[in-house]
């Protein structure tokens, strides 16, 4: 099984500057990451690949045995790129200088670090037994749910449920279908995924993975400092 696992990281966040090395309890943020990579890729022997367009990004990999001929072009670390566009490039950045192709691709989000290596084993077990699947993301139980408890703006300018309940069925939280919050922390890719291009890894073949713990993506800096107050407060409950 040949496995590739991506790592993109950008420079250039305005939301947050310089968001990927900002030092988390203590460790930097795309360390936390790199490492978890590390594990995976030891027992599966699968190949680590890094794009950046940051020098500070790639001297900080490299201290942690991430090292990498690939440059990301100047289209692709924009805010306007696609993460997929990214992933593409990479990964026939790759093959070619490998000379032969993935059977799955393995992204991990630096800005959402708590996974542990029994999610990406037990996500990728999943994946490999459903022959149809094209994806797989982590997912955690929403927060809010569509049927229920959120709204959208109609044409004629008043709100009402996104899901439409016509038929009054679903009058509590309990009694709406289940959905779930995309984490963004990991997403599995078939590589036949790549030749179709597609622009987003949710499609009519994908899979979930509902994490038993924990995660969310560090967008603001309330995030971090909120996320960091667990780690050294001994609230996260497992390893990252």
């Amino acid at each position: 099984m040949n496995i590739l696992i991506t790592i993109c990281a950008r420079g250039g966040s305005k939301g947050i500057p310089g968001k990927n090395i900002i030092s988390l309890a203590g460790k930097a943020l795309i360390n936390y990451t790199i490492h978890i990579a590390q594990k995976f890729s030891e027992k599966h022997n699968a190949k680590i690949a890094f794009s950046t367009d940051s020098e500070a990004i790639r001297k900080l990999a490299e201290a942690e045995g991430m090292f990498t001929t690939y440059i990301r072009p100047p289209h692709l670390a924009t805010d306007t790129a696609g993460k997929i566009d990214t992933i593409v490039d990479l990964i026939l950045y790759e093959e070619t200088t490998n000379g032969s192709k993935f059977d799955y691709i393995l992204d991990l989000d630096v800005t959402s670090p708590l996974r542990t290596l029994d999610d990406l084993e037990e996500s990728f077990q999943h994946i490999l037994n459903n022959e149809n699947a094209l994806t797989l993301f982590s997912v955690n139980p929403a927060s809010r749910n569509p049927y229920f408890n959120m709204v959208e703006l109609n044409n004629d300018g008043f709100f009402s449920l996104v899901k439409k309940n016509n038929d009054g069925t679903v009058i509590t939280r309990q009694s709406a279908p289940e959905v779930f919050d995309l984490n963004a922390s990991f997403y599995w890719y078939k590589r036949n995924f790549f030749d179709l291009n597609l622009k987003s890894p949710i499609t009519d073949k994908s899979l979930i993975y509902l994490m038993p713990h924990i995660c969310f993506d560090l967008d603001h800096r309330i995030d971090f400092e909120f996320l960091e107050f667990l780690i050294l407060n001994n609230k996260v409950d497992f390893f990252i």
